[in-house]
This record gives C-alpha cells, sequence and structure tokens, in this order.
C-alpha cells in the first residue's frame, strides 16, 4: 500500500527533526515560535479569536520547552539570563491572552529574533 503524499511528508519531516544537530533543533524552535506568534498577530487583527488564543498559546509552549531544556551546569550565567528572557516572553504571551490584545507580542518577537540571531551566528562560527 503507498502512503499519500501528506503521509510522506510528514515522515520526512519526522526524519528532518529527529537527525537534526542541537543547534538547528534549537533555531528551529525559535522559527516555530516566532511563527506562531506572527499568526497570533494576524488571527487577532482578523478578529479569529480562537486562532489568536491557540496560536499564543503554541508559542508559549515552545518558549516553556525552550526554557526546561536549559543546562544551568554547563553555564550558569548564560542559562540564568537565558532563563530570565524566557520567562519574559511567557509572561507577556500570557498578558496577551488574559487582555485579548496582541499588543505584547511584538517585544517577544524582539526578544526571540535577537536570540534567533545569536544562534544563528553561533551554527556559523562552529
Amino acid at each position: 500500500m503507498n502512503p499519500g503524499p501528506a503521509a510522506a511528508a510528514a515522515a520526512y519531516k519526522t526524519g528532518h527533526v529527529e537527525h537534526a544537530p542541537p543547534l538547528k533543533l534549537v533555531r528551529m524552535m525559535y522559527e516555530g515560535a516566532l511563527r506562531f506568534l506572527e499568526q497570533a498577530e494576524s488571527a487577532h487583527a482578523e478578529g479569529e479569536v480562537a486562532r489568536f488564543q491557540e496560536r499564543c498559546l503554541r508559542a508559549n509552549a515552545v518558549v516553556g520547552e525552550l526554557r526546561l531544556s536549559l543546562d544551568h551546569r554547563q553555564a550558569p550565567g548564560l542559562a540564568a539570563d537565558l532563563d530570565a528572557l524566557y520567562l519574559f516572553c511567557e509572561s507577556q504571551v500570557r498578558r496577551a491572552l488574559v487582555d485579548g490584545s496582541s499588543a505584547t507580542i511584538p517585544s517577544v518577537r524582539e526578544v526571540l529574533n535577537t536570540l534567533l540571531d545569536g544562534w544563528r551566528r553561533l551554527e556559523v562560527e562552529s
């Protein structure tokens, strides 16, 4: 039995993620969170409340995973700084959800874009 194109694409994506180097995985997580935030802003502008909330929750879940994956033993100072930035991002997204407003999302996108840029530079230098 031949799986359809959607099944093949899903298998490819799964394999692509499972075999990606750690730096690439981190970059992909940032890109995903940023994509969800952009989609949340778009949904808010279009008056799609449920989609806005769902995309905010997805972005927050990614940021939460980034925060939980920090290894405070490897670089305690850096991990503490990243933890604080992730907590800020999570709190701003929660505020957007509570307020039903996208006003705090640009500040989260700015932080995540800056961090993503740093991870991209690190990957190039490796």
